[in-house]
């Protein structure tokens, strides 16, 4: 049996669909996955999947392109190739999947199931509805098992052996905590006042810290680390920062890709959670974690990409020594 699985979105949610992916792998030949541009390099990292198509997709994402109907005959032809006898399609808990499962159809996929609170038509054999509550994780396995693929083993986060990186992070120079500043949601970052605070408060307690971030974020990295930590901003693909997190004691990070990433290591976080989006659905999973933040500030729950309240209040009450204390309870731990 050939298996398609969706997930159209960002890294760190394709990095949650990986144990429904592993779940599907257990029963089918070959599983083919299919994501947005910035889910890709999550997506190659999975293991349990064969082959990645990467399709920018106009319902999905914080940019998403016009519809074109040659970008749309083109995804088409593109799974139509795949020859899959079965369709998963992952969402979060606010999108519809019906628009991918109406390609799917045009692509000749036969069985295709989703979550769906919407009348589906023909479009999928198994509409299931998610608990209201549920992780995302959780909800990507419960509907894989409705859809025939039970789950194949402990369901937590897992990517494929990452690389050495011993001679990014400081070979032999002992254990170290990751700060990784950055968001691709605004609202969902920790001020870079804050971090840099944290930076200071946690060497002065005696750990090593190493700064993590993309290439777009060299500056950010670079004024978080100042002259007292690892400033590896711009220095790490997908595999390498996988590899940077495996070695650390625990990783500082607020609600973002880097998190889950954590998670599939096996490496504790400090979560600084805004609650624009729900903790019980996005918390890091299946690892220790400390949640900061105020679930409850005026921005719960609204979706906002940028925080709605001046002074961003839900994080940035959140201090420097908050977090040194969550970082010394989560390594005693582990």
């Amino acid at each position: 049996m050939k298996a398609l699985v969706t997930r159209l979105d960002s890294f760190g949610d394709v990095l949650l669909a990986g144990p429904a992916v592993r779940a599907v792998a257990a029963r089918a030949d070959t599983v083919t996955l299919l994501c947005g541009p910035h889910g890709a390099p999550a997506a190659r990292l999975l293991p349990g999947v064969d082959e990645v198509l990467v399709w920018d997709s106009p319902w999905t994402g914080f940019q998403p392109p016009e519809v074109s109907r040659a970008e749309i005959d083109a995804v088409v032809d593109a799974v139509d190739a795949v020859d899959a006898d079965s369709a998963l399609i992952l969402t979060s808990f606010h999108q519809s999947p019906l628009p991918t499962a109406l390609l799917l159809r045009l692509a000749g996929v036969r069985f295709i199931a989703a979550d769906s609170e919407d009348h589906p038509g023909s479009l999928l054999d198994v509409r299931h509805h998610r608990a209201p509550h549920a992780h995302e994780v959780e909800a990507a396995l419960d509907l894989a098992e409705a859809a025939g693929f039970p789950r194949a083993d402990d369901g937590r986060l897992r990517v494929l052996p990452p690389p050495a990186t011993g001679a990014l992070t400081g070979l032999g120079e002992g254990e170290y905590v990751v700060v990784h500043p950055g968001a691709s949601v605004p609202a969902r970052a920790w001020s870079p006042d804050r971090c840099a605070q944290a930076v200071r408060e946690l060497t002065a307690a005696g750990r090593r810290v190493v700064v993590t971030g993309g290439a777009g974020e060299r500056d950010l990295t670079a004024y978080v680390a100042g002259d007292r930590a690892v400033d590896l901003g711009g220095r790490t693909g997908a595999a390498e920062l996988a590899g940077v997190l495996a070695g650390a004691a625990c990783a500082v990070t607020g609600n973002t890709g880097p998190a889950h990433l954590a998670a599939a290591v096996g490496t504790p976080v400090v979560s600084l959670f805004a609650p624009v989006v729900p903790a019980e659905r996005w918390r890091p999973y299946g690892v220790p974690y400390v949640l900061l933040g105020d679930q409850d500030a005026p921005c719960a729950g609204t979706r906002a990409r940028r925080c709605p309240v001046p002074g961003h209040p839900c994080l940035d009450t959140v201090t420097a020594l908050d977090v040194v204390a969550a970082v010394d309870k989560l390594v005693e731990v582990t």
